[in-house]
């Protein structure tokens, strides 16, 4: 870094303690007693430059003071030094490490242009706003040494224009750097280069240095000067990466280590992690969801507040479709007895989840249900994260300590169109049972409730005809509908003899199809159903208005005619209409076929 300094026009002088001066053959009179040490200076150099100390030697003319204590000085033994060297005309130099000493210290011992021209504080104060306010590195340099001066530098107004000072520096170089990434394409038309590397974030690395309450101050004057929400997450989670990472473990996924909560060294973690919680964008998916769980893993373990580990479990939730199972994986740090895995937290993220897809169809217009897209965006996130579900259930199945409500909250927590096929669900459930095998019969049977057992492969429903661990109406259940699936298989081989199997095959797997579809898309199919019920039942009507006109007709004809004729009449009229819709000789002449395929088609419509 370039270091800019100013030097001051004062006389030339060695830097030797300050009796061996100017006034090097002439005894001290007077004694400064500062935080950390002990001056035997004149008073003449002092009272001429410092109001304060003008006035403590002027209040004691009688008594001829000889010894002043500034115990409270800002800076303590050091700032006085400088402040000293000026008031003896000793040459030294003005930079970003000590100018906010200085400020401080002239402001404390009354160094203004009252008392003399030219003076500390208005020299301090000129090096301020002309060099450093221009430079971001020197202002970050300054903060940082205002850290021990604080309230006063606070007051003077120090940590307010170098805020803003690097508030504005970082936004012009944001926009310089997006400048530099414009390109023409081959069109002529004026594009972002997105692919070349953004060179406007360099101060990412300079801002870690910073205590987290002036970090605070800085990244919020940030986001108010419209710096990227890119950038701002970015400095987030490089300052959370260095706070958290040198004395916790709880970012290392591979390692469970043994933490104590109650350390003293947890309240300073305890407050970065809330405070980098608090100062995150609002945009989604701008901070990466790996970053988030380690901030809930620390937040858990450092028992942080319920608002905190609440804003973290909805930022979560908001983007779990991109989540893996390690993530989800949170330890348990407070009891010995508890689970090894926090199944609450978890299962709170899910609702949150959840509940974003729920407000996020609401907000849809009700044309988006006329879609006949098969997924949409929604739906595939929603199989994500039931496919990640069902991995996190088998992982944590074998804790002998999870309770069974726990266990079905979680599986409970999807809804029923979200799992395509069930063998994950019947995987993990399976875990549960072996390692839980004192579970009563009606615990058993209840568990076993969640699986549907028409959604099962052919590989798991063989594995479940043959599990001993289900109960019997478990067994009966996957028995059943393995024997619909192949009696289906069998009719299916034979497609041109008879429509039933088709029926039949529709009725098997309406579980399935159903539950592949969204709400909106049942809901247009629904709609495209009914339209067809709506037709055929005004085919029905149309046939029975055709029925009764004959019957009028037959009714006329029996008063001309005999019995015999009657009779021939009625059979020729009643061959014209088939209520059934069959022609075919062979059809016809089955009624018990067309029974079959009546009950076939009033099942589809249920």
């Amino acid at each position: 870094m370039d270091k800019h300094h100013a030097q001051l026009p004062l006389a030339k002088c060695s830097r030797q303690r300050y009796s061996e001066w100017v006034f090097r053959d002439v005894p001290s009179d007077i004694t400064i007693d500062v935080d950390g040490g002990t001056f035997s200076l004149h008073k003449f150099p002092l009272v001429s430059r410092s109001g304060r100390i003008r006035k403590l030697v002027a209040g004691h003319r009688d008594s001829d003071i000889s010894r002043i204590e500034l115990l409270s000085l800002p800076g303590g033994a050091e700032s006085f030094e400088l402040a000293a060297k000026f008031c003896y005309g000793v040459n030294f130099e003005i930079t970003a490490a000590n100018v906010a000493q200085l400020c401080c210290v002239s402001d404390y011992l009354e160094m203004t242009e009252d008392y003399s021209k030219n003076n500390l504080g208005s020299r301090a104060e000129e090096y301020l706003d002309i060099v450093v306010c221009k430079n971001l590195e020197m202002c970050v340099e300054v903060l940082k040494q205002c850290e021990n001066l604080l309230p006063l530098a606070d007051e003077l107004k120090i940590v307010t224009r170098c805020i803003d000072a690097i508030a504005s520096k970082a936004c012009v170089e944001q926009i310089a750097s997006s400048f530099s990434r414009l390109e023409y394409s081959s069109s002529g038309r004026l594009h972002m280069n997105r692919q070349a590397k953004c060179e406007g974030d360099w101060w990412i690395e300079d801002l870690s240095v910073l205590r987290i309450d002036l970090y605070q101050r800085v990244i919020t004057a940030m986001k108010c000067r419209g710096v990227r929400p890119e950038s701002i997450a970015a400095s987030l989670v490089n300052y959370a990466q260095k706070e958290l990472t040198k004395k916790s473990s709880s970012w290392n996924q591979s390692s469970q280590p043994k933490i104590d909560v109650v350390s003293g060294s947890n309240g300073h973690e305890k407050v970065v992690v809330e405070t980098i919680v608090s100062l995150m964008p609002v945009e989604k998916l701008v901070v990466p969801i790996t970053f988030l769980f380690g901030l809930l893993r620390s937040a858990v373990m450092l028992d942080c507040t319920v608002a905190c580990r609440l804003d973290l479990e909805r930022r979560i939730g908001s983007q779990l479709d991109i989540a893996t199972l390690d993530d989800l994986l949170i330890p348990f740090f407070r009891n010995a007895g508890d689970t090894l895995f926090d199944v609450d937290t978890v299962h709170r993220i899910l609702v949150n989840f959840f509940q974003q897809e729920d407000s996020d169809e609401d907000m849809d217009d009700v044309s988006v249900f006329e879609s006949a897209s098969p997924t949409s965006p929604s739906q595939t996130a929603l199989f994500k994260v039931a496919k990640l579900v069902d991995n996190y259930l088998a992982e944590i199945a074998p804790d002998a300590n999870l309770k069974l409500n726990k266990f079905i909250a979680i599986a409970e927590s999807l809804p029923a169109h979200a799992r395509t096929v069930h063998d994950g669900l019947y995987r993990s459930i399976d875990v549960y049972l072996k390692a839980h095998q004192a579970l009563s019969d009606p615990d058993r049977r209840r568990l076993c409730k969640l699986i549907d057992f028409q959604k099962l492969s052919q590989e798991a429903g063989a594995h479940a005809a043959q599990n001993e661990r289900l109960p019997l109406q478990s067994i009966v259940q996957v028995l059943y509908f393995e024997q619909l699936r192949l009696r289906n298989a069998l009719f299916c081989s034979y497609p041109d003899e008879d429509h039933k199997p088709m029926h039949q095959s529709w009725r098997i797997n309406s579980g399935a199809l159903s539950a592949a579809m969204s709400p909106r898309d049942n809901y247009a199919s629904l709609r495209r159903e009914n339209r067809e019920l709506k037709l055929e039942l005004t085919r029905m009507r149309m046939r029975l208005n055709d029925l009764e006109k004959d019957h009028v007709c037959m009714k006329k004809n029996m008063e001309k005619s005999n019995s015999r004729g009657f009779m021939s009449n009625f059979s020729k009229k009643i061959g014209k209409f088939n209520i059934f819709g069959h022609t075919s000789s062979r059809e016809s002449s089955s009624p018990s076929k067309r029974s079959q395929i009546t009950d076939s088609k009033l099942t589809e419509r249920t």
